[in-house]
């Protein structure tokens, strides 16, 4: 399912649309159809190649991120031990995701918002999500289970659901970032300038001073 709130809100980058009103995400495959408008965009198909780059830096990037120091660094060796509890793709993906927001100095749970079913207020929460991925865990379930759902918010709203796993989720919402010309929020703008000019190596030329350094890091 998929669905975008209205939004007054101006500006060159902020405007949102209604999704009814996109021909590229009318179809019922909404996931697809984003992928699709992404190729056209871009020429590069959206989740295969953030799926491969990301694979591809996947050992170097957990290097990187181990030898991180201080509080940054403690946090991303806690998130890494679900690898070495539970090492699938999925979950390798989602720690390398949360720990390269920490490695960039922001804050992945502004990314990743994560709620057990049971949770009252997690409704009211995510309808003060501007952007982000949700997940929600069935209340008691292993570490190893499937969350009860994934999906995108934007504006509050949960434009995309039932997705399979959190890569795909951020990949995603680049894709609806990109392909709807939005802004990047500011507090994760340093994470999806990595997504855009790293992992998908667009416009990739200019980089900020973290992105730059990341990336001499990878190709050292």
């Amino acid at each position: 399912m998929l669905k975008l709130p209205r939004s007054e809100e101006a500006g060159t980058r902020t405007k949102l649309y209604v999704f009814s009103e996109l021909p590229f995400l009318s179809a019922e495959s909404s996931t697809i159809q984003i992928d699709k408008e992404f190729l056209r965009i871009t020429t590069k198909p959206l989740l295969s190649t953030f799926f491969a780059e990301l694979d591809q830096y996947a050992p170097r990037l957990m290097e990187i991120f181990l030898s991180k120091g201080g509080t940054p660094g403690k946090k991303i060796r806690g998130l890494m031990l679900a690898i070495s509890k539970h090492d699938n793709i999925h979950t390798r993906r989602a720690c390398i995701l949360k720990s390269l927001c920490i490695y960039l100095n922001e804050d992945y749970e502004k990314l990743l918002k994560e709620y057990l079913d049971t949770d009252s207020e997690a409704k009211s929460c995510m309808e003060q999500t501007v952007m982000g991925v949700y997940v929600i865990q069935k209340e008691g379930a292993e570490p190893e289970d499937d969350p009860e759902d994934i999906g995108v918010l934007i504006e509050g709203v949960e434009a995309l659901t039932d997705l399979g796993n959190i890569a795909q989720a951020c990949a995603l919402l680049f894709g609806l970032i990109y392909c709807l010309n939005l802004s990047y929020p500011p507090e994760l703008k340093c994470t999806f300038e990595v997504f855009q000019k790293i992992l998908l190596n667009l416009d990739g030329q200019k980089l900020s001073s973290k992105a730059q350094f990341l990336k001499n890091k990878l190709m050292g």
